[in-house]
């Protein structure tokens, strides 16, 4: 079974900013990941817009040759602008702004009337929504219950592991939730904190339909260049799988 890379360029957005300047070009970057093999493109447009902009994503729109993934919290400001930009994609996610990164999986289950709402709203205007979660049944449950076609199960309680027996047991906590979401007919994406060190256990899963990687693609471009951190990542994947 295929899998395939989206590559997040959050980062990109994040240097451009510390200086305020007009480069590095998000579509500049994007245009490298995709010619490298990048299946997606992934931008999280957050509340206080401390990375990509609302110009980034109109800008983006109309150049990318894959599809645009959108992360944004599920509030009526970013449904209205969503509905605007229509990318392919919308990842629903938590978001607090003292938080370095989004820190866990949205609860889908206490907010279960907002996300299938938003959810039916992504979907009147042709929006695959998909909702980033952890590797839990009932939030896995509660997105069937919201009709979202895509769920997204956060790494980063794998990624964030310091040895390996609790490696291994986050491990198979995804492996098991993984499995039963595909079981449900969900399709499976997932994504966050994952390295070329931690990704390949995560890429034999095969129930993954989508990657989503961004901070250490662009840290690894410091020093081999944007193209080859893409590349040599979807190389990454893709022999994980057999490919």
């Amino acid at each position: 079974m295929s899998i395939f890379l989206g590559v997040n360029i959050d980062h990109i957005a994040t240097l451009r900013q510390a200086r305020g300047t007009k480069y590095p070009s998000i579509v500049e970057a994007a245009t490298i990941c995709e010619e490298s093999g990048a299946d997606s493109i992934t931008l999280h447009l957050r509340e206080d817009r401390r990375h990509i902009q609302d110009h980034d994503v109109l800008e983006l729109k109309s150049k990318l040759k894959t599809k645009m993934n959108l992360e944004m919290a599920a509030t009526d400001e970013m449904l209205i602008f969503a509905s605007k930009v229509l990318p392919e994609d919308c990842c629903l996610v938590p978001e607090k702004r003292q938080e370095l990164t989004t820190e866990g999986g949205l609860d889908v289950f206490s907010q279960l009337s907002r996300i299938k709402e938003v959810c039916g709203e992504l979907k009147s205007n042709d929006i695959k929504a998909s909702l980033f979660i952890d590797a839990d049944k009932q939030q896995i449950d509660a997105a069937m219950e919201c009709n979202a076609p895509i769920i997204e199960i956060h790494t980063g309680h794998y990624a964030d592991c310091k040895n390996k027996i609790d490696s291994n047991k986050e491990l198979n906590r995804i492996i098991e939730a993984c499995e039963y979401a595909n079981s449900l007919g969900l399709q499976v994406n997932a994504g966050h904190g994952l390295t070329l060190e931690n990704t390949g256990n995560i890429a034999k899963i095969d129930s993954i339909v989508e990657l989503n990687i961004g901070h250490s693609i662009i840290s690894r471009a410091l020093f081999v260049g944007l193209a080859n951190a893409t590349s040599e990542m979807k190389d990454l994947i893709r022999e994980a799988r057999g490919l």
